[in-house]
């Protein structure tokens, strides 16, 4: 009895029509809010027809894409580029965006800025909780098997790591 009952709950676990308030709701073509299509103007084509803001001076340095001949009118400058990141972001800001060259190092600066901040911290007595700062707690909490298996396979990698340079060193010493 126990076993049918839980085939059953296994079965039903998740059923969006039912669980999940409001889905499908544009499903009957009477009810859809994007029919008809609406009919677009001419003016709606002409561009903006707002007045620019006032251009926003940058009191910092501000990377822009080279499809842009200036800056947006209003931009963000709390993290200036700085250090070996910035000079990557600078790198990459001479590429088009629609190139690998523009986004790649992108992500690599955010990582390398990652680090950079870790430095910063520990030069400044700080010493950063990476269990928390990566979000090792909501992993633990949410995606415990998930978390074992990273963790496991970072483990593994150090090992081989350290197992190859310790081989490595052997060999450059019998010499």
């Amino acid at each position: 009895m126990a076993a049918a009952k839980k085939a059953e709950k296994k079965q039903k676990e998740f059923d969006p029509a039912e669980d999940v308030t409001g889905w499908a709701v544009d499903a009957n073509p009477e009810n859809d809010p994007t029919y008809p299509m609406k009919r677009h103007t001419k003016i709606e084509h002409d561009g903006y027809s707002w007045d620019r803001p006032p251009q926003q001076e940058p009191e910092v340095e501000v990377l822009h894409s080279t499809e842009r001949p200036n800056l947006a009118a209003t931009f963000g400058e709390t993290v200036p580029p700085a250090g070996l990141s910035g000079a990557i972001r600078r790198a990459a800001f001479t590429y088009s965006e629609n190139s690998y060259g523009h986004w790649v190092p992108l992500m690599l600066a955010d990582r390398v800025q990652m680090v950079e901040g870790m430095f910063a911290d520990l030069f400044t007595g700080r010493i950063p909780n990476l269990w928390r700062e990566l979000g090792y707690s909501a992993e633990w909490k949410y995606n415990r098997k998930g978390l074992v298996t990273k963790l496991g396979g970072v483990l593994v990698a150090a090992a081989g790591i350290v197992a190859g340079s310790v081989v490595l060193i052997s060999r450059f010493r019998s010499r």
